[in-house]
């Protein structure tokens, strides 16, 4: 056997790795030291171009860009590295056994099929949360996924993100006591639709994909966001990241009950509320309120969003770039916060972050800091919340069964 050198993983640097060269023994990977990652990004649109420009910029090869609608495709072209090859069909792109590492940044109802046949087709896969459009879909994402033993990296990048790890070491050192209520909100400003023209060729029914099948609709198209078929609007979007912060400062899995409320749309043509609060229940015996106000005022990044834990012994509130500690002080009108870290314009840094603690356990085979099943325990409030929502009950997750009931 040819002889080859363990290199190590530099985070400023690129990593050198490829599986047509990998050589597993005894748990350690063995590389050339004259490869890298190729990499394919699923969903060039404007999250899609972010994260190859992330992972170029972090030496991965970007040689294969996947999307349906034509001026997307030719942005992300122009995005990745040159000579990538471009394809309309994703089963296309993963059909190249060149390719190491699949980005999937597509709408939440592809996110299952997509992560599934990447895993099955042998690539490693950085999925953009949330994990999956329904409960069912997140179960079979883990069983692919440990089945084929490959690497799932749910975007959840708070996990990787330095001021965020700092936190959880506080909350884990007991300094709150005992946390019974957490309240948090994301609050900002959604005027409108966004209205434009289709400007190129769309595969609309392959973009539809298990979706009701529908008239070619631009609006649906550049606003899926805001549409049950596709999504659970931005209730879904952003709660997917503070509630999973949540479960992992409180040491959460699964929920036992998610009670959703909310206004009507205030944005014309959505199908789901721009405003609304989630109540979540869980056996560890605290309450979480998540409240989303996309009609505010709009806030610098630093301010919009927020988590609180309420301890018997002191208040941590954690924002998107900062966190304070109130300790109990009965007698204190004004309290004092210490310590209190205020780091705005850093959170860049955690979806970079994110994206290295995911190509370093693509060499090493261990788990990322988010895993599938960290993304599917998210996924079930998720889909809880979306069934409240529609419903205007109360819903209950049967653990035994594995799937959520109305009270």
């Amino acid at each position: 056997m040819r002889q080859v050198r363990q290199i190590p993983f530099y985070n400023q640097g690129v990593m050198l790795i490829n599986r047509r060269n990998l050589v597993a023994l005894g748990g350690a990977c063995l590389v050339s030291a004259d490869q890298r990652l190729r990499g394919g990004i699923i969903g060039a649109g404007g999250r899609g171009r972010y994260l190859t420009a992330e992972f170029k910029e972090l030496g991965v090869e970007m040689a294969a860009v996947c999307d349906v609608y034509e001026p997307h495709l030719q942005e992300g072209l122009k995005v990745a590295a040159t000579g990538a090859k471009p394809y309309t069909d994703y089963r296309r792109l993963l059909e190249d056994k060149t390719i190491d590492v699949v980005i999937i940044a597509t709408p939440d109802h592809w996110h299952a099929q997509m992560t599934i046949d990447a895993v099955e087709a042998g690539k490693d896969v950085y999925l953009e949360k949330p994990i999956a459009h329904t409960i069912e879909e997140g179960f079979r994402i883990i069983e692919a996924t440990r089945r084929t033993k490959r690497v799932v990296q749910v975007g959840t990048q708070r996990r990787s993100y330095e001021l965020f790890q700092e936190a959880k070491r506080m909350m884990d050192s007991g300094v709150c006591g005992k946390v019974r209520l957490v309240n948090s909100w994301w609050l900002n400003h959604t005027a409108a639709f966004r209205k434009s023209p289709l400007q190129g060729k769309l595969d609309w029914k392959q973009w539809l994909g298990s979706a009701p099948a529908r008239e070619l609709s631009p609006e649906r198209f550049f606003n899926w966001y805001w549409f049950w078929d596709y999504s659970g609007g931005l209730l879904i979007g952003q709660a997917a990241h503070v509630i999973d912060a949540i479960h992992w400062m409180m040491n959460s899995t699964y929920p036992l009950t998610v009670m959703a409320t909310g206004i009507q749309p205030n944005i014309a043509g959505a199908e789901v509320p721009e405003t609304c609060v989630m109540s979540v229940e869980y056996p560890e015996g605290y309450l979480a309120i998540f409240t989303l106000g996309y009609q505010a005022m709009r806030y610098a990044p630093v301010n919009d969003q927020m988590k609180q834990f309420h301890g018997d012994k002191a208040r941590f509130d954690v924002g998107r770039e900062s966190y304070a500690l109130y300790r109990e002080d009965p007698k204190a009108v004004d309290l004092k916060a210490d310590p209190e870290v205020r780091r705005p314009g850093t959170f860049g840094a955690a979806t970079r972050a994110h994206i290295r603690n995911f190509l370093e356990c693509v060499k090493t085979r261990k788990d990322p800091n988010a895993t599938v099943e960290m993304g599917q325990w998210t996924n079930i409030v998720l889909c809880m919340a979306m069934e409240s929502l529609k419903s205007n009950r109360k819903i209950r997750w049967n653990a035994a069964a594995r799937r959520m009931e109305r009270i």
